[in-house]
């Protein structure tokens, strides 16, 4: 087995042991009280780790494509190492939606389903050179559709950050703002003890 087949594997026990920690961070909050500081705090950390585990897919996906076709595996390899990653995508998106975490559970109505090389290729076949360079034309269309929806996704993103921005700006002034209001009120409060 290649070196780059070892980091394949190496990455998936990784993520797999990820997968065994978010599991176990949702049973522990079933302990902890339904709201308040603490249950939010540990809502975050395990839609992060989701989010990270998703990544770790996308890259374990990534590096399988780019191994599709050399001798270091064979078909077979390939296509239990795939099937690994689909179920293990299964278990992360069910974990998802356990938290109501519907945007990542959805990502293929934000991205669109992935279009495997193997699909390409096998479009391709039978194709003179004015067909493939129309199937190229075709393609780039659907990339350029896929990288527009992506801008407009990226773009409301930044305004929700920029609005978050300045919601904590305005929290921050506020808390201040009372910070010298109880200043005033304790000094006050002094002065007439002291009287």
């Amino acid at each position: 087995m290649a070196a780059s087949g070892d980091s394949w594997v190496r990455e998936y026990n990784e993520a797999v042991k990820l997968a065994d920690d978010i599991n176990s961070m949702i049973s522990e909050r079933s302990s902890l009280p339904a709201t308040g500081p603490e249950a939010q705090r540990h809502s975050s950390a395990i839609r992060r780790k989701i989010t990270i585990l998703g990544t770790r897919l996308d890259s374990l996906q990534s590096i399988l494509s780019k191994l599709h076709g050399k001798p270091s595996l064979t078909e077979k390899e390939m296509n239990r190492r795939a099937d690994m990653v689909l179920n293990l995508r299964s278990k992360v998106n069910q974990m998802a939606s356990t938290l109501n975490m519907s945007n990542f559970a959805n990502r293929d109505s934000l991205l669109g389903p992935e279009v495997k090389p193997v699909d390409a290729m096998s479009r391709a076949n039978g194709l003179d050179n004015q067909g493939v360079v129309g199937l190229q034309r075709q393609i780039m269309r659907e990339q350029d559709e896929g990288l527009e929806k992506l801008e407009e996704t990226v773009i409301s993103t930044k305004h929700i950050a920029l609005a978050v921005n300045e919601e904590l700006d305005l929290h921050a002034r506020l808390i201040d703002d009372l910070d010298e209001h109880v200043d005033v009120t304790d000094s006050r409060l002094q002065v007439k003890l002291f009287l």
